[in-house]
């Protein structure tokens, strides 16, 4: 059913539902995170196969870090195990690994590992997997801020030349297109502080499906629905189809 032209060249999901996952099978929370690592390599897999360009997950936002302490120290170990662990075989797929966020925030350990892996995938030319971590869209849009004033005070940018273009270059994502489609898991209905300048055009798909259960399948009906919808931009369906 899936259209290989009509394919969105960038996928953002918000991963929601790992605790509540384990809180229905009466389990401690960090095994719905350890389970919600196995739904993240097959939605990789699925993606690479699919031949998307980005997919960038929602892993770890700058309001997580005021959860309880003992979840964000197990957070942080599951992800340094997780990229030990995943490196192989993002290189055996292809796979190239970025980040977006505040990552100064991770303990040291951490962030080496990670940089490690994004170094060593770096030449990988197919799928790129961005990892939004330590990050939040008002706190990305106040750094963009910040520079745009550092660059104003040095004389190297006047107030006319601000336009959507100079904004969009000051932003993590400036490197890669803007999500074609953002998918949430949990059937919870917001954004949560997630890429707010760059979804301003995304098609929004909600799925009640907590993000451990989110298999491969659901993964293909979010993109055979945005296959279905008519991307206009503010044009009239007339001149799209011109």
């Amino acid at each position: 059913m899936i259209d290989k032209d009509r394919l969105p060249r960038h996928i953002a999901i918000i991963m929601d539902g790992n605790g509540r996952w384990a809180k229905k099978q009466g389990l401690a929370r960090m095994f719905g995170h350890k389970q919600g690592v196995e739904t993240v390599h097959n939605i990789t897999v699925a993606a690479t196969r699919l031949g998307i360009e980005y997919l960038t997950l929602y892993t770890f936002s700058t309001e997580n870090w005021n959860r309880p302490k003992e979840e964000v120290d197990a957070l942080m170990t599951l992800l340094v195990d997780t990229i030990v662990k995943e490196t192989p075989t993002l290189m055996n797929n292809n796979v190239r690994l970025q980040t977006i966020g505040d990552i100064e925030r991770l303990p040291e350990g951490t962030k080496q590992k990670f940089l490690g892996c994004i170094e060593q995938t770096g030449s990988n030319t197919g799928l790129t997997m961005v990892i939004a971590l330590s990050y939040s869209a008002r706190w990305e849009i106040t750094e963009a801020v910040r520079t745009a004033v550092k660059l104003a005070q040095d004389g190297r940018m006047r107030a006319e030349d601000v336009n959507e273009q100079l904004v969009s270059s000051l932003m993590t994502t400036k490197a890669m297109p803007d999500p074609d489609l953002l998918i949430r898991t949990s059937g919870e209905y917001r954004i949560s502080n997630f890429l707010l300048w760059q979804l301003a055009y995304s098609e929004l798909y909600f799925t009640d499906c907590l993000w451990p259960e989110f298999t491969e399948e659901e993964f293909y009906k979010a993109i055979v629905d945005y296959q279905k919808r008519e991307r206009r931009f503010g044009k009239t369906s007339e001149q799209i189809r011109k």
